[in-house]
C-alpha cells in the first residue's frame, strides 16, 4: 500500500561548529567537543586529554572567547549565515515542484545544530532518504571525515538506518571556481587591483598531509584553477595557509608569514581571500580581516583588504543546488512506486 503522503528527501548542509555564545563557558563546552575529536588531533587520546585538560581548556576559552564576542551579531556568523543558506536552498528546491517532497536542514559536527539531534529529528518523522553535504570545497579527514564518522556512529544505533548519500567535495567544481572569480571581480572593480592576490585557506598539520590527507593539494588545485581563471601572472597570487595550532609544523607556506614577507618588501596593496570557508567565520572577520592586516602592516605593508566569503551569494545557493540535486533526482527514481 502506498502512502497517502509523498516520501520526503532530506538534504543537510553541514558544517564545522561553533560556540553557544562569546562566551569562557560556552567556548569551554565547544573547543572540548571540537578538541577531543581524534580526526582533529591525532595525538594519542590519553596523553592528549591532559595537555587539553590541564592547559588548553584553562587559558585558550578565554582568549577565543573575547574574538567571538568581537565578531558576535545576536549568534556567531557561522551560524547565521549556514541557517541563511538552508533557507535559500530550500526556495530553490521548492521550485523545482519535484514529485517527492524535498527538506534542506543545517547542521554542525560541533555545537548546535548538532548534526546527530538532525538525524534523529528526520529518522522520527520517516525520512528514509538523506543527502549529507559537507560545506568543505576541499576534503580533509579532520573535517568531511569527521562528518563521515558522525553519521556512521549514529548509525550504530538505529533499527532501521536511512539511505544516505554524500557529497565528497567540490574543489575544482566549475561553478565554484567561477562563483570565487565573480567575488573576487566585484571586490576589485569596488577597491581597484591588488599587488598580491593571497588565497589562504585553513592549515593542517604536516603529518596528516604525509600520511594522505588530499586537502592541501587540494587547495592549491582550487587556487591555481582560480588564479587562472582570474588570468594571474604568477607573481601576483600566493597559495597559503592559516590558523595552525600547537607547536608541530603544518603545511606551508604560513599566511602570517607570508604577510609579514610581503610586508618588509614593501608591498603596497594585498587583497586576501579564504576559499576554504563557505561562510565567514571567526577564522576570517577575526583572524584574516583583523590579525593578518595587523601583521602585514606593521611589517611595513600597505592596503590590505579581506574579500568576503561566497556566505549567500546567489552562486554559492546555485553551487550547492547543483551539488545536491543529482542525489536528489536519483532517490526519486528509487521511489518512483511510492507514488
Amino acid at each position: 500500500m502506498k502512502p497517502s503522503n509523498p516520501p520526503e528527501i532530506a538534504v543537510v548542509l553541514v558544517n564545522l561548529g561553533t560556540p553557544d555564545a562569546p562566551t569562557e563557558a560556552a567556548v569551554r563546552r565547544y573547543l572540548k567537543q571540537f578538541l577531543s575529536d581524534p580526526r582533529v588531533i591525532e595525538i594519542p587520546q590519553f596523553i592528549w586529554q591532559i595537555i587539553l585538560n590541564l592547559f588548553v581548556l584553562r587559558s585558550r576559552p578565554k582568549r577565543v572567547a573575547h574574538a567571538y564576542a568581537s565578531v558576535w551579531d545576536g549568534d556567531s556568523p557561522l551560524r547565521k549565515i549556514t541557517l541563511a543558506q538552508v533557507d535559500l536552498l530550500q526556495q530553490r528546491f521548492d521550485q523545482h515542484q519535484l514529485p517527492c517532497k524535498v527538506s534542506v536542514h543545517a547542521a554542525m559536527t560541533y555545537g548546535k545544530p548538532a548534526l546527530t539531534d538532525v538525524l534523529s529529528a528526520l529518522t522520527a518523522r520517516k525520512v528514509e532518504q538523506m543527502v549529507i553535504l559537507p560545506a568543505y570545497p576541499q576534503f580533509s579527514g579532520s573535517t568531511t571525515g569527521a562528518v563521515f564518522d558522525v553519521v556512521a556512529k549514529w548509525g550504530l544505533k538505529q533499527r532501521n538506518l536511512p539511505s544516505i548519500s554524500f557529497v565528497k567535495d567540490y574543489f575544482a567544481h566549475p561553478q565554484y571556481i567561477q562563483a570565487l572569480a565573480e567575488s573576487v571581480k566585484r571586490f576589485q572593480a569596488e577597491h581597484g587591483k591588488p599587488e598580491k592576490l593571497l588565497l589562504s585557506f585553513h592549515g593542517i598539520p604536516e603529518p596528516y598531509e604525509q600520511k594522505g590527507d588530499p586537502y592541501a593539494r587540494r587547495c592549491r588545485c582550487t587556487a591555481a584553477h582560480l588564479a587562472q581563471v582570474l588570468g594571474l601572472e604568477r607573481h601576483e597570487w600566493e597559495c597559503s595557509f592559516q590558523s595552525r595550532f600547537g607547536k608541530q609544523e603544518w603545511v606551508k607556506p604560513y599566511t602570517d608569514v607570508t604577510l609579514t614577507e610581503w610586508g618588509k618588501q614593501g608591498v603596497k596593496s594585498v587583497q586576501v581571500l579564504s576559499p576554504a570557508f563557505s561562510a565567514d567565520c571567526l577564522e576570517t572577520l577575526e583572524e584574516l580581516a583583523v590579525e593578518n592586516r595587523q601583521t602585514f602592516q606593521s611589517n611595513g605593508g600597505g592596503d590590505y583588504h579581506y574579500i568576503p566569503a561566497l556566505n549567500v551569494d546567489a552562486a554559492h545557493i546555485d553551487l550547492f543546488e547543483s551539488l545536491a540535486l543529482p542525489h536528489v533526482q536519483a532517490w526519486q527514481q528509487n521511489l518512483q512506486g511510492w507514488y
